[in-house]
């Protein structure tokens, strides 16, 4: 094998790879990138649950592929000078890369050793913006369950309904849900569910353009098609919650809130929290003000956020981190607060009634010292 591109490009490619090779993994294969240079060459990260490829334009004068550990190829590729990076491998899987003055010689794995990525069968299409995505993401992976007591809400439903795409993610305590419109979209009615670890890096790889995002659903895998880039992901099985039954229609009280004001009377009071005193922030709504404390060992905090509307003097209380992941996800400057009772969920949407997302909280139940 031997190339000769850009070092920036095989760099970008690695660094972009590299999220789906395994960190520590029996098999050394896996913690390596499969470098394959054809046509163009092409970069592979996978650790039998994520597989990431990418593809880079460059001079192939011979054929061949090799693994390269990506750990220390990303180290070495960011250490290298700019300019013509040139690659070459033998049989034995001795490699030498050389790039201005500076040059590497050392020892691959053998691509044997190199699992096959599995195939999508694509019974169903779906295709968007890749920006819309990338935001729907954003807005609800917050929320994705971080053990696997309940593997399937480690990932986040999508649920495709004519044209219209809702996402959805669950952690037992929280909930939030994104929908969006999408009516110049290929879309096929399905529902699925993607790991959250696998949508984190297609959030990262998807830019802020109008450049489209084909999404290829098989019956046991998913694949994301971003440019040059595909994502293959394993599909969570298991029944997922019924989230519109969980969601409560009617509200006793519904107060609007500056986004942004509330945030910061939260992360005030927040501040004698730790994770030692996981006290919850206690709310008691009134006539055009919330009143916002919390009392732990180390002392008292007190702050006021203004609303608009009333809550009759109720008092709820909440985990400052769940009411702060929902409110810096919103992205919308005027909330609307939706309340029943101190032990139902708080419901919070956008004040100006767009219906694009939804977040739902369980409430701390409160103890006296609290």
């Amino acid at each position: 094998m031997k190339f000769v591109c850009e070092k920036y490009l095989l760099q970008s490619a690695c660094a972009t790879a590299s999220r789906a090779a395994a960190s520590k993994s029996p098999i050394p294969a896996l913690e390596g990138l499969l470098i394959e240079a054809g046509a163009d060459v092409k970069v592979t990260g996978y650790d039998l649950r994520e597989g990431i490829y990418t593809k880079l334009g460059a001079n192939v004068a011979e054929p061949g592929s090799v693994i390269i550990g990506a750990r220390f190829l990303g180290e070495l590729l960011r250490r290298l000078p700019d300019g013509n990076l040139t690659m070459t491998a033998d049989e034995g899987n001795k490699i030498k890369v050389k790039c201005g003055r500076s040059e590497f010689n050392f020892v691959g794995i053998a691509v044997e050793d190199y699992p096959e990525m599995p195939d999508v069968d694509g019974l169903n299409h779906i295709t968007l913006p890749q920006k819309i995505l990338r935001s729907m993401i954003n807005q609800t992976l917050f929320a994705v369950a971080d053990n696997d007591i309940r593997p399937i809400y480690t990932g986040i439903l999508f649920e495709v309904q004519e044209k219209e795409l809702t996402l959805v993610a669950v952690d037992g305590y929280r909930l939030a849900k994104r929908t969006e419109q999408l009516e110049g979209a290929q879309m096929e009615s399905c529902s699925f569910v993607v790991p959250g670890s696998a949508l984190s890096d297609i959030e990262r790889i998807c830019d802020d353009s109008d450049d489209p995002v084909s999404i290829s659903v098989g019956s046991k895998h998913i694949s994301f098609t971003i440019g040059e880039t595909v994502v293959i992901s394993r599909r969570l099985e298991g029944d997922f919650l019924n989230y519109r039954k969980s969601i409560p229609d009617n509200f006793r009280y519904e107060v609007e809130v500056d986004r942004a004001e509330l945030t910061s009377v939260i992360d005030r009071v927040a501040l004698i929290i730790s994770e030692k005193n996981s006290n919850p922030v206690r709310m008691q709504f009134h006539d055009g003000n919330i009143d916002c404390y919390c009392v732990t060992p180390i002392g008292k905090a007190e702050d006021i956020c203004t609303c608009e509307g009333s809550g009759n003097d109720l008092e709820i209380g909440f985990n400052d981190r769940y009411l702060m992941d929902a409110l810096k996800a919103s992205g919308k400057d005027k909330l609307r607060l939706c309340l029943n009772t101190a032990s139902s969920p708080c419901v919070i949407k956008a004040a100006d009634g767009s219906t694009s997302f939804t977040y739902m909280i369980l409430p701390v139940r409160l103890r006296a010292g609290d």
